[in-house]
């Protein structure tokens, strides 16, 4: 370390190159709270002089859980979790790709209670290209008026919340918000890949041989605006995530994502990366 980043490192200072902010932390150093805590204020006021709502984190800063915990308290930190909503279709087949499941027996089940426009759609395309989907819902009052919508379009929903029967032979459950208390009082095959979307919940059951998908990563068609990232420092789905926006509709979002040809490279399980 040269003597100016020395001196950087001890009296916190944190650089400024373009729109990155460098904090004065070595490569797998552990910061005390206290220093966390004084680097995240710092950053805010930083952020506070500019227009920015939202925050990319390297993968080396991703480390330091104070300094995020810190840093959420008043800003949005991308983490890949919204893309993921919209890429369900792409991460199914991704399984069954990598699984090596039959596409015309194969089970998927949804678990959802907040039944988004994303999700919506999500449902539409899974079940326009496979045969047997289920979703398991706490709120089968919503889907009343889903249900007579889709059943326009010639799309039949298959709904219940059958705690014995839901979810005991499906092969591939897209978790979209059940938390592990909700999530463990269904009886659930034991060789299912869980794909968890918005919590990261967990079985509980000693039985479960299954696979639990917390993360992911992506790939796409570099772009002028990603360019800086030449040397992998960021999860790629996180710098892809901050240039989309809650309030896109949900087909701008899917011909973005046809057009720069992102796929998925990698599913981050608890006993696997497949």
């Amino acid at each position: 370390m040269t003597s100016l980043g020395f001196l950087y490192k001890l009296l916190n200072i944190i650089e400024l190159e373009e729109d990155k902010i460098i904090l004065p932390i070595k490569k797998d150093e552990e910061i005390s709270f206290k220093k966390a805590e004084k680097l995240a204020n710092k950053t805010k006021k930083i952020l506070e002089r500019t227009a920015s709502k939202k925050i990319v984190l390297s993968k080396e800063i991703k480390k330091q859980e104070q300094y995020k915990n810190f840093l959420e308290e008043n800003l949005k930190i991308v983490n890949g979790k919204f893309l993921e909503e919209i890429l369900i279709l792409e991460i199914i087949e991704y399984i069954i790709e990598k699984k090596k499941y039959n596409k015309e027996k194969i089970q998927i089940s949804f678990l959802v209670n907040d039944i988004t426009e994303y999700i919506l759609e999500n449902f539409k395309n899974v079940i326009k290209k496979y045969k047997k989907v289920n979703i398991v819902t706490n709120h089968l009052e919503k889907l009343k008026k889903i249900e007579e919508k889709f059943l326009k379009e010639g799309i039949i929903i298959l709904a219940n919340n059958n705690k014995r029967k839901s979810l005991a032979k499906s092969d591939v459950i897209i978790n979209v918000d059940f938390p592990s208390e909700l999530l463990n009082k269904y009886r659930i095959n034991d060789n299912a890949t869980i794909v968890n979307i918005k919590l990261n919940a967990k079985i509980d059951k000693k039985r479960f041989n299954g696979l639990i998908i917390n993360n992911y990563e992506i790939i796409f068609n570099s772009r002028e605006e990603f360019d800086y990232d030449k040397i992998h420092l960021y999860d790629k789905k996180d710098i892809y995530e901050s240039v989309i926006y809650k309030n896109m509709p949900y087909k701008v979002i899917e011909e973005k994502i046809k057009k720069d040809n992102v796929k998925i490279v990698g599913l981050m399980g608890n006993r696997e990366v497949i």
